[in-house]
């Protein structure tokens, strides 16, 4: 009752918090979209007199004025002929663009025009800068003129914005703008990530969720939100929390662009072994003016066969002063979606499998049971947010950030299923295995991969029907504010990030038959024929199991935090900055789990052990996976009704059928401090720039868990140096020569450090983690050519290498506990593994508005052979990736088809086999017609060719086929600004 009153307490602390950040929010549009009368031209000529904080390395004059218009908010306009050959000295600090401007022109004879429409026109004094230059309607004589060189909006401009920030690095970075993200065929901030070289997604559910990058897995890369951790949860029942990033709950309206940092910093926090992706969201002041933006859309899924409302609102507002501005940003969206699937669960444990004429076989892993899988999901996703900023004067640019994603999933599942290790050798005596045939394992011993088992008065099918109320809530408050004096800056961020995940409730409803099976495990599909039964008739299964419960499960994850940073600009040609920093870190996760089981002693249990699927059925499930299946695979069968499953059952579980208690098993709290120090120069001259630091870590970590009902906690103290060096040579013109040395680590994940202790007493095996785990730890060498043919056209080639002096490895050894011997399996520190890859990339702005991106890596790992049990490959790990787009761009029309291509990856070893997901395609198209110059019409197409992902284990037996279908979006976007 106690767990009870403090979970709706809290549920009502979660209501009242989202009411009123939703009111805050919705006062905050009325606030922006009341000043809609003032003049355009106005508040951008305004604009161009207050101050920014810039970061313009120094470089060619050309490259310098693409990257000051990407900072200010700008468009430039000039002919390529006038600009000099020359460098620009560089230019950090809080300026108005005025000023910024004036001194990158400095020691040249060129001037500058407002020309209204957030234009600047540059020119010689002698030369007008064009014959008519409108601040209502620059853009007819733009085109008389032919300019050859320009900064305009649309997908040449997205282009240029991320080529110049990735031309200017000092480090080896991708960027993908908002704009871009916005022609991306992807409203899902991971799958515009799955286009950048060296990075591939998880897209098991139908979208984009975690992120593995150059190799590596999810848990090993980190995600920042504007340079801060953000924190992650998820809903499904199997998932744990990860020090990765649920990019599911990340709308992508929010970004303003995404850095993909694959070598380090000092000043970037530590925690990625692949890279780290950097998002950063909207500001106000940073707009050109009041803006307002508003989309309407529908998405069509075809397996579930419904359409389903989003929308997005993006308001920005700034008195005219430009002191101090306001931006909100809301996204509401439903969705039904429908995944088939045909699905092994693996099993760790060892049989023996006897044949009907006494044959035996010793040492067999044998599948906890297979089927058909049927997973309807409704899903409700709103984000809000708000953004504050104030700068009163050059020197103060201060913002406040409030962001709140809440995501509702409610899923149902169903599942027809045979159970040999669930049922029919686990009974008190296994039933005997017919025509049995057998697949070797990579630990020696043997998988059953096909037979018939016998005992047709035994169980042999089940229905499990799942019903999960699901949810996911992330917080984010944010206080980042930068001051200058001179030569001189300053810089700190505070704040707090929570998220939550997991289930209100999670009913399991399980109803059993009799019936002798025959299956076979194909390597394409699961074939099971009922030979006492017919799936189809729900009469068949005549019992209510007492295995069916009810799961109550919570993952918390909050971080907090504070940074200072100071950072000095020498007036030396050689020095361009010094920074040093501190950052600390209190960083808690919370795993619990509440579970309800059937108490036999109720007083009805009797007659609802006698409950048959017919009693709550009332039709079959449509047709599924038929274009995949096997001969003799179930495609369709009885299925459950959520209604009169809770006037049968449902109610008698809140009258006392279900008995509920802590789950000591899953429940682990980890807790973390860090602090960080970091010293760092950038070093600058005529041709290179080249980037030092030295970042210090020290982590104290106190992880608690249950062993044998007793609640331990361990504590592990470990401390990091991480020295970094990132070069950059000019080599030509168009030619950029990078290198970098670095040091590298990653925290273990939550799980692996939790003292818990699983044991399995039927199969004498156990899970345990490993509290003194060291972190991962890597030195890694980066190489890179990059030959920019013009500021839209890219050819270029890295390599890299990474040598791991601790990874974390999954280990068996037997264990002597209470006089037993024991298989354990454990997380342990090993040496020996190494990454090395390779990446290619050409980008082409082709003609007559069509143009290309595509990239290729190259990956390949090697990880030492442990002493016992059998070896792996690096989990996340794909050898190959290719991405190809061509797109269109037209002055009302402009399309994108993009292909993206996916090797094997490689997962968790189950049953003495590593699982692998084979190779995997998809291609996604997307059209978008401009009505004017303020509404838009869009269509886009998500895995057009309704692609299926297979998964098996490295021995060949098949643990999941999935379709998720195709979805059409079509929407209508208004902007005005």
């Amino acid at each position: 009752m106690r767990a009870s009153a403090i979970k709706r307490l809290h549920q009502l602390q979660a209501a009242v918090k989202r009411r009123c950040l939703r009111g805050l929010l919705m006062c905050g549009l009325a606030l922006i979209s009341s000043p809609l009368p003032l003049a355009a031209a106005t508040q951008e000529s305004g604009a161009f007199y207050q101050q920014i904080q810039f970061d313009i390395p120094p470089q060619p004059l050309a490259l310098a004025l693409k990257v000051f218009a990407d900072q200010a908010g700008v468009q430039i306009f000039y002919r390529s002929n006038i600009v000099p050959a020359i460098n620009t000295q560089a230019i950090r600090e809080s300026l108005t663009p005025e000023r910024a401007l004036d001194q990158l022109l400095s020691g040249t004879d060129l001037r500058y025009t407002w020309g209204g429409r957030n234009a600047l026109v540059i020119h010689r004094p002698e030369v007008e800068p064009y014959d008519s230059v409108s601040p209502v309607a620059p853009q007819p004589p733009l085109k008389q003129r032919a300019i050859e060189e320009t900064y305009v909006t649309g997908v040449r401009n997205s282009l240029r914005v991320n080529l110049a920030a990735k031309r200017q690095a000092a480090n080896i970075i991708d960027v993908i703008t908002s704009s871009d993200i916005g022609k991306f065929p992807d409203r899902n901030v991971a799958d515009a990530l799955q286009r950048v070289a060296g990075v591939s997604v998880d897209r098991l559910w139908g979208e984009g969720r975690d992120v593995n990058i150059r190799g590596t897995d999810k848990d090993i890369n980190r995600t920042l939100l504007n340079g801060q951790h953000v924190a992650s949860a998820y809903w499904w029942a199997n998932d744990n929390l990860s020090r990765g990033f649920n990019y599911s709950t990340l709308a992508s309206q929010l970004v303003q662009s995404i850095e993909v940092h694959k070598t380090p910093r000092a000043d970037i926090d530590e925690g990625s072994i692949g890279g780290t992706v950097l998002v950063r969201t909207r500001r106000p002041l940073s707009m050109a003016g009041p803006m307002f933006s508003i989309s309407v859309e529908e998405q069509y899924s075809d397996l579930a066969q419904s359409w389903d409302p989003q929308t997005s609102l993006l308001g920005s507002w700034n008195n005219p002063d430009r002191t101090w501005g306001m931006l909100t940003s809301l996204h509401w969206q439903e969705r039904q979606s429908r995944r088939d699937g045909q699905e092994t669960f693996a099993d760790n444990t060892l049989y023996t499998i006897t044949e009907p004429d006494g044959t035996v076989t010793e040492n067999v892993y044998a599948i906890w049971g297979g089927g058909t899988a049927l997973l309807e999901q409704d899903r409700e996703h709103f984000t809000g947010n708000v953004t504050l900023q104030w700068s009163p004067d050059e020197r103060w640019d201060s913002a406040l950030n409030v962001l709140r994603s809440q995501m509702d999933i409610d899923s149902v599942n169903h599942n027809y299923l045979f159970a040999p290790g669930g049922f029919k050798l686990r009974q008190e005596s296994p039933a005997a295995v017919a025509n049995p045939e057998y697949r070797p394992s990579d630990d020696g011993y043997l998988n059953l991969a096909a037979g018939t088992l016998t005992g047709a008065d035994t169980t042999g099918a089940l229905l499990d029907a799942i019903y999960r109320q699901g949810y996911i809530d992330t917080d984010v408050i944010d206080w980042d504010t930068r001051f200058s004096h001179g030569p001189w800056q300053l810089h700190w961020q505070l704040g707090q990030t929570q998220s939550s995940g997991g289930t209100d409730h999670d009913y399991l409803y399980r109803f059993l038959g009799d019936t002798r099976t025959r299956f076979a495990l194909t390597h394409d599909s699961v074939q099971v024929e009922y030979l006492d039964l017919d799936p189809t008739d729900a009469r068949a299964l005549t019992q209510y199991s007492p295995d069916s419960r009810d799961l109550i499960r919570d993952m918390s994850n909050r971080e907090n935090y504070a940074q200072l940073d100071f950072a000095y600009h020498p007036q030396v040609s050689w020095l361009n900055t010094l920074k040093a920093g501190i950052k600390v870190r209190d960083h808690r996760v919370v795993n619990r789990q509440m579970i309800g089981e059937i108490d036999p002693t109720y007083a009805g249990w009797d007659n609802l052990q006698h409950t048959s699927l017919a009693d709550v059925s009332n039709g079959l499930t449509p047709a599924l996976l038929p274009h995949v299946d096997g001969a003799s695979s179930v495609t369709r069968y009885a299925r459950t009704r959520n209604a009169l499953l809770q006037n049968i059952l449902l109610t008698h579980y809140g009258a006392g059928l279900l008995r509920y208690r802590e789950d000591t098993d899953a429940y682990y709290q980890i807790d973390e401090e860090s602090i960080a120090y970091y010293l760092s120069a950038e070093f600058t001259g005529q041709r290179w720039q080249a980037n030092f630091g030295l970042r210090a870590v020290a982590t104290r970590q106190d992880a608690s868990g249950y062993l044998s009902d007793h609640l331990v906690t361990v504590k592990h103290r470990y401390h990091n140096l991480l020295p970094n060096l990132n070069v950059r040579y000019q080599l030509q013109d168009n030619l950029v020569l990078r290198g970098s040395l670095a040091r590298v680590m990653a925290r273990p994940n939550y799980e692996d450090v939790s003292p818990g202790f699983i044991l399995d007493p039927t199969s004498g095996s156990g899970l345990a983690g490993n509290p003194m785990l060291d972190p991962y730890g890597a030195d890694q060498l980066d190489v890179s050519a990059e030959w920019y043919r013009s500021d839209t056209s890219l050819l270029s080639i890295a390599g890299f290498y990474k040598d791991f002096s601790s990874f974390v490895y999954p280990s068996t050894e037997f264990r002597e506990i209470d006089g037993r011997v024991l298989n354990i399996t454990h997380p342990t520190n090993i040496r020996g593994v190494s990454i090395h890859g390779l990446e290619l990339r050409w980008q082409q702005d082709i003609a007559w508005g069509f143009g290309v991106q595509s990239n290729y890596t190259y990956t390949d790992a090697q990880v030492p052979a442990p002493a016992e049990g059998p070896a792996i490959q690096l989990p996340g790990n794909s050898r190959d990736q290719f991405n190809a787009s061509v797109y269109f761009e037209g002055e009302r029309l402009d399309a994108r088809l993009s292909y993206n291509y996916r090797s094997s990856s490689y997962g968790e070893v189950r049953a003495g086999s590593q699982s692998q997901a084979a190779s995997y395609t998809q291609v996604d198209g997307s059209v978008h017609w401009h009505l004017n110059e303020q509404a838009s019409f869009s269509i886009e197409g998500i895995n057009l060719t309704n692609e299926i992902i297979y998964i098996r284990s490295a021995s060949g037996i098949p643990q999941g086929f999935y379709e998720n279908g195709r979805r059409i979006l079509v929407g209508l976007r208004y902007h005005w600004e």
